[in-house]
């Protein structure tokens, strides 16, 4: 990694000398929500009233100091640090500081009986539905509000919680543990059947669906409905059918289902918000989305962000950022959207919506996310752009409700660094590692190492904890020392395919896979699949939990790829060796007596047949108490390894 800490040094440089060369002592000004204006931001008593104001006075060394309060701004640097002058915006001290991206909402009346005929007119069957019984119980009341132009992507909070848009099923405040309906005997191609759908033929025309299946969600529109089933405009991309039984459905975008305490409909054609509410909403605190950043710092370089709390908002950098860091940050709802499907036929760019441009992004190179905190977002908690950033003793959960193929931390690019992270409650992947090349750079390899990875693959199946995929030379990337359990597959599928700790799918390569510990995965903690353009020079070595191997048969399917000093079961065997996989020393059968592992303690006792036979590689396989290592990811008589935010 040494070309790459030059690499960062340089760009840090350039950074430095694009600035303002300092010529003063660093300044402090203060920003304070309940100023009263018109202050010069030189001491508490004539604090700025907003960021922004604070931001366009900074030079390189100088700080932000702000006050407790709720910043209603984007905040756009002016100017940009160095590397040994940082700019930084921080709480004050015992401060609680939020940039939140939304506006608050009031003036909401209440919808009554007599109003119906106009809501009707446009949408008949609202006539004699949840909605309609809701107003006659005096619990809808609206307000004009714009919320752009098409319904399902606005996001409305209710005394700082998500209201959940009218569906059916109506899925519940949980959604990474949805209330679902699966397609029934019958279902084909793009028609879902369900004998539980009552609503009137015609009902569901024009509505939007959304359906996944196995490894994917899509969104589509309904075509024409009737009692007991509706058919989509197109099958579900990717899959190209419905599935019974393995396809679950929720549908929106018909006020009739605004029937639940809390849920809302948004009319885009009459700019008008909808709310479910047992009391007036005006006496509670509604807020809706406006804004997607708290801080754009696409380009800017050398930002320091201390101690901030971020609400329905998030942080970019750009792509000749650098020097950028995030410590101690507190983010919730970071992103929002329920329209996955992009374009008729391209599988890849739907499966990946949010995965690039959602979540905290840290773009460029040598930007950091640290000991922060990070909870709900449709799509990622951080993404990992450019090349040499990095993600560390965060604790991030509740993320990709959406269930594409973003993540907790999503890595592209490469030489990226994921490690002390703990991860819970996730759509699909814990970490989904897309290598790819950044123009201008030489390749490296990332380091994924330490995280704490659980509750995956709650909307989808075939992933893992740390998924990786497609038919890409990774360039020696590591993934070790990750504690990875306990997926939660529902709704994910009834077709289970695919729930391992680490995934490389469908043909990686150059993999160091080394020290991790998994449990309750039904593939095992670490799996290989070749299909495609083969799984090689992939070394799997002393992991605890066992593997799957597939597509890793046949002449020259798995050249260079060596499994050894694993303990747990190995599952498709047969065949792997004529594909150039190399086996050895792993211990697949009997009690490899591990100290605890009904409590995951999985040490290995004195007496275990897995001591002392392990075929050494320095320095992975050092530090234990015998002259012949162990197999496994923990040696015997060494200091056990700890994964997860170190806070």
């Amino acid at each position: 990694m040494a070309g790459t800490a030059l690499g960062i040094a340089a760009a840090l440089t350039v950074a430095g000398a694009a600035a303002a060369a300092p010529t003063a002592e660093p300044r402090t000004f203060y920003v304070s929500a309940a100023a009263s204006g018109g202050g010069d931001g030189t001491s508490p008593a004539s604090a700025f009233r907003s960021i922004q104001e604070c931001a366009d006075v900074l030079d390189a060394g100088d700080t932000c100091e702000i006050g407790s309060g709720t910043y209603r701004e984007t905040v756009t640097p002016a100017a940009s640090g160095t590397e040994d002058r940082p700019i930084t915006y921080r709480a004050a001290p015992g401060a609680d500081v939020v940039v939140n991206g939304s506006e608050r909402l009031t003036g909401f009346t209440p919808v009554l009986p007599k109003d119906l005929a106009a809501i009707t007119a446009a949408d008949p069957f609202a006539a004699d539905s949840l909605f309609s019984a809701a107003v006659a119980q005096r619990k809808i009341y609206s307000v004009p509000v714009d919320l752009g132009a098409k319904g399902g992507e606005e996001q409305v909070f209710i005394d700082g919680s998500m209201s959940i848009e009218a569906s059916y099923p109506y899925p519940g405040a949980d959604l990474l543990d949805p209330e679902i309906r699966r397609a029934a005997a019958g279902s084909a191609e793009a028609t879902i059947v369900d004998p539980q759908m009552t609503r009137p033929a015609g009902y569901w025309d024009g509505a939007r669906a959304l359906t996944a299946y196995w490894y994917i969600t899509t969104t589509g529109a309904v075509a024409s409905s009737d009692v007991g089933s509706i058919t989509l405009q197109t099958a579900p991309l990717c899959v190209h059918k419905v599935v019974p039984t393995d396809t679950w459905y929720r549908l929106s975008g018909k006020i009739g289902e605004l029937g639940y305490n809390g849920a809302h409909f948004y009319d885009p054609a009459t700019k008008r918000l909808y709310l479910y509410s047992d009391d007036n909403p005006n006496s509670h605190f509604i807020e809706a989305k406006k804004r997607q950043l708290a801080f754009d710092l696409s380009a800017a370089s050398g930002i320091h962000l201390e101690g901030l709390g971020l609400f329905a908002s998030s942080v970019q950098t750009g792509t000749s950022s650098t020097g950028v860091v995030l410590d101690g940050i507190d983010a919730k709802y970071l992103s929002h959207y329920w329209d996955v499907t992009r374009g008729a036929t391209n599988c890849g760019e739907n499966v990946t919506r949010g995965v690039g441009d959602t979540g905290i992004v840290l773009n460029g190179t040598g930007n950091t996310v640290k000991n922060s905190t990070i909870q709900y977002s449709a799509g990622n908690g951080i993404a990992l752009r450019g090349w040499g950033n990095t993600a560390i003793d965060n604790v991030i959960t509740d993320v990709d409700y959406a269930g594409t193929y973003a993540a907790p931390v999503a890595v592209q690019g490469h030489s990226q660094t994921v490690m002390y992270n703990t991860m819970a409650r996730v759509g699909r992947s814990g970490v989904n590692l897309q290598w790819n090349g950044v123009e201008g750079t030489v390749p490296g390899p990332d380091r994924i190492a330490y995280n704490d990875i659980s509750g995956y693959a709650s909307l989808s199946v075939d992933t893992a904890a740390i998924y990786t995929c497609c038919s890409s030379h990774m360039e020696g990337t590591q993934i070790d020392h990750n504690v990875l359990h306990d997926p939660n597959a529902r709704p994910g599928g009834v077709y289970p395919f695919g729930m391992s700790g680490i995934y490389a799918d469908n043909g990686q390569s150059d993999l160091r896979i080394h020290n991790n510990v998994g449990w309750g995965n039904p593939e095992g903690t670490v799996e290989l699949n070749g299909l495609g353009s083969g799984s090689h020079d992939n070394l799997v070595y002393n992991n605890t939990g066992g593997m799957t191997l597939f597509y890793v048969k046949g002449p020259g399917q798995s050249t260079g790829s060596v499994v050894t000093n694993n303990i747990g079961p190995i599952r498709g065997l047969a065949g792997a060796t004529d594909g150039g996989l190399v086996l050895s020393n792993n211990f697949t059968e009997g009690d490899p007596l591990f100290v605890d592992p009904a409590n995951h303690d999985y040490r290995l006792q004195a007496g275990s047949p897995a001591r002392g036979v392990a075929t050494p590689l320095p320095p992975y396989t050092d530090g234990g108490a015998d002259a012949v290592p162990s197999l496994g990811a923990f040696q015997f008589g060494a200091e056990p390894w700890t994964a997860g935010a170190r806070r």
